[in-house]
């Protein structure tokens, strides 16, 4: 009888802690914090981290939010390493494993792939919008 009480137990604090981490979507930025560190490869990746988290704090104290949350060379570098005919343009594959790549697309997402190409616009504009919904 007592270990089916503490199995009760422990299941019950796997879930609250799960509940916890997706009320707060942890996952989400851990990931994205991850992914973004990997891609980039600061010098110095404790200060990057910290920047990033130290902008946040402020945008929630001001409630102002930043209106770039990725630095906006790096959003700019990303995109010409995908658009490597150099035609300001990048196709809906690439823009896709962008999203992936910097952790801000969901493995079971299904983007719809209007047939239009992407511009630089359009991708910054949406990695802002995905990282601004991840701190939101």
């Amino acid at each position: 009888m007592q270990a089916r009480g503490s199995m009760q137990a422990r299941g019950s604090r796997e879930l609250e802690a799960r509940n916890y981490l997706e009320k707060h979507r942890i996952m989400e930025l851990l990931n994205y914090l991850t992914s973004t560190l990997l891609f980039f490869r600061p010098e110095k990746p404790r200060e990057y981290l910290i920047s990033i988290l130290e902008r946040l704090r402020i945008a929630k104290v001001t409630g102002v939010a930043f209106p770039f949350f990725m630095d906006h060379s790096n959003i700019v570098s990303m995109f010409e390493m995908m658009d490597t005919s150099h035609k300001g343009t990048i196709s809906f594959v690439q823009y896709r494993e962008g999203l992936k790549t910097l952790g801000l697309l969901d493995e079971d997402e299904v983007l719809q792939d209007d047939g239009h190409v992407i511009t630089l616009e359009k991708f910054r504009s949406e990695v802002n919008k995905r990282t601004e919904k991840i701190w939101s």
